[in-house]
């Protein structure tokens, strides 16, 4: 296989990993109603978690931050440059939310997204899951704390890499992820988001 190719193909293999959908699968594998048919319908972490516990919402939160970090990761291992590793994050993250196998409607994002943060530029990655974990724990509305960290993500990678492309690159993704939160931004407007902790 010629070299010249390689970058693409990976690319490609990276959409194809994305468009897995770990909530799918673990809960059809533990026995739990699809994701897609409660609660928000939404095939992520947060919504597994509401209606199939811990253990599942684990599983699942695992598997869509490894489908993000995974091919990131292996593009390095295959000599790729940092353009073609930011792509390589894209296309992953697009999978995810965008998979070729459930007719282009997935998740949110979040999680691929961190996993591809991390494997792009660990430090950077890194300040955006605390960023994510801090406001969390303060103001306890998941979807806010997620759209903060993403928010400062692009600047983090800017001050991190000074690189223009990869800063790009995640701008693009945190674009999609505002885009896929829009009516969680209107939940909060309107004070009826879902919070963190027991329901009240």
């Amino acid at each position: 296989m010629p070299n010249e190719f390689l970058p693409y193909l990976w690319v490609l293999a990276a959409y194809a990993i994305g468009s897995i959908s770990t909530a799918i699968l673990t809960c059809k594998i533990m026995g739990l109603p699809d994701p897609r048919t409660v609660g928000s319908k939404n095939p992520g972490a947060t919504n597994v978690l509401r209606h199939g516990g811990k253990k599942a919402a684990f599983f699942t939160l695992s598997g869509d931050v490894l489908k993000g970090l995974v091919p990131v990761l292996i593009a390095r291992q295959l000599g790729l440059d940092s353009f073609w590793v930011m792509l390589t994050g894209l296309a992953a993250f697009l999978g995810h939310v965008y998979p070729a196998y459930f007719r282009f409607r997935g998740g949110k994002g979040v999680a691929t997204a961190i996993g591809a943060y991390v494997g792009i530029h660990w430090l950077a990655g890194l300040l955006a899951i605390a960023i994510w974990l801090v406001i969390a724990k303060v103001v306890k509305i998941s979807s806010l704390a997620a759209l903060i960290a993403n928010f400062t993500a692009p600047l983090i990678f800017y001050l991190v890499t000074h690189n223009l492309s990869i800063t790009l690159g995640i701008t693009v993704i945190v674009l999609v992820i505002f885009w896929r939160h829009r009516s969680n931004i209107k939940n909060m407007i309107e004070g009826t988001e879902h919070r963190i902790g027991p329901k009240q």
